[in-house]
């Protein structure tokens, strides 16, 4: 009896196994969502169009863009939680929902390293600390002295979860006292700057490329760990006397807890595939992001590690969202 039982369930496992090599053969066998969790037009909007068409191209099915913006991206992370765990309704999961929200939130309804199979990273960039070019602070010892000798006028635009968390950290290692101004968007936080009205700002360096380029921002530093090429003559922070600042956000793309491996092991080659090809690096430079692909236990560590580092900060600058 206890030998028919083994062997039952040997033959059980191997059906198991033998289903999942069938679904992940046969898939996709119709659309796939990329799920977004914030409208049209922004930077991750952008970027799951780029590999939603490459993906498209690829398995041959249609891989359609459904924005839900709202709430700091909760409101499509705890769709994508709750879909089936079969590989057509998919996360486009950067850094916010993913390893920001669970730092800042007391309470939300999804777990990102419990409720999703990462599948890979597709893109990351660093933020990039401004201030208007009006000013005449040249670097970030000057702007630091300048917020120690008139605390009064320190103070840092920010228009999401990220770039406040990011600004805290710079507080921190500085031992400055930047007061926070928020703002609905990244270019009304940029205008801010520009305008003389807030005195810096740590962000993206998408929206702020143009002001750059017309000479109506100065960059200070980079938190990338070496100069970006784009940036080359802006300092990274270590280089500009700021150790431990050095910030990467990210986009990748999750799946529901209990996606088949071998649905998640395709969906990763595939998108380690499309941001290689060349025309999607050049696309990704177009909107000042880098390519960037992962194994899903890497994603997974990267998510638990992060969250752990901005949850101190968090905790250490009091911010706390209900």
């Amino acid at each position: 009896m206890k030998r028919r039982s083994v062997l039952a369930g040997l033959a059980l496992t191997t059906a198991a196994g033998a289903n999942r090599a069938a679904l992940a053969q046969s898939y996709p066998s119709r659309p796939i969502r990329l799920v977004v969790g914030y409208s049209p037009g922004g930077g991750n909007d952008l970027i799951a169009r780029i590999v939603a068409a490459k993906l498209q191209e690829r398995l041959g099915q249609p891989v359609i863009v459904e924005n839900k913006a709202g709430a700091q991206s909760i409101i499509a992370a705890e769709l994508v939680a709750r879909s089936a765990p079969d590989g057509y309704t998919l996360l486009v999961a950067p850094s916010g929902p993913m390893t920001i929200n669970p730092a800042v939130f007391r309470k939300l309804p999804y777990a990102p390293a419990q409720d999703f199979a990462p599948i890979s990273l597709m893109a990351e960039f660093p933020l990039m600390l401004a201030v208007g070019a009006q000013q005449p602070i040249k670097s970030v010892a000057e702007l630091v002295a300048k917020a120690k000798a008139d605390p009064k006028t320190a103070n840092y635009a920010s228009s999401a979860t990220p770039f406040q968390l990011a600004s805290e950290l710079f507080n921190q290692k500085t031992g400055s006292a930047f007061q926070h101004i928020p703002y609905r968007g990244s270019g009304e936080s940029v205008n801010a700057v520009v305008s003389g009205t807030v005195l810096m700002t740590i962000a993206d360096s998408g929206p702020m490329s143009g002001p750059l380029k017309g000479g109506l921002l100065r960059a200070l530093a980079i938190t990338a760990s070496k100069r970006h090429r784009a940036f080359p003559d802006v300092p990274t922070m270590a280089e500009a006397g700021i150790p431990g600042m050095e910030i990467t956000l990210w986009t990748g793309l999750v799946a529901p807890a209990g996606t088949p491996v071998d649905v998640v092991a395709k969906l990763q080659a595939e998108i380690a595939a499309i941001v290689a090809l060349p025309d999607v690096k050049e696309r990704f430079e177009q909107i000042a992001v880098d390519p960037r692909s992962a194994t899903s236990d890497e994603y997974r560590a990267l998510i638990i590690s992060d969250i752990a580092r901005w949850k101190a900060v968090a905790d250490t600058a009091n911010i706390k969202l209900d």
